[in-house]
């Protein structure tokens, strides 16, 4: 029963391994889906929103981590 809980904590680790960064792309996707609902039928704009959103956390993350 050990190795199947320390199995999920692996598997659970992979997708969540820093909590601020998975909050931030949430975060970037739940602004994304609410800009969708307010202008439908602009999908090159939510799009760009996502990309962009996403590039954005992950280099601000890879920036604070490069100073620790």
């Amino acid at each position: 029963m050990s190795g199947l809980a320390a199995f999920c904590r692996e598997a659970f680790g992979l997708f969540v391994e820093d909590g601020a960064l998975a909050l931030a792309i949430v975060a970037v996707v739940a602004a994304a889906a609410f800009i969708a609902w307010l202008v439908p039928y602009q999908s090159l704009l939510i799009g760009g929103i996502l990309v962009l959103g996403c590039l954005g956390v992950l280099f601000i993350n890879v920036m604070q981590a490069g100073r620790r």
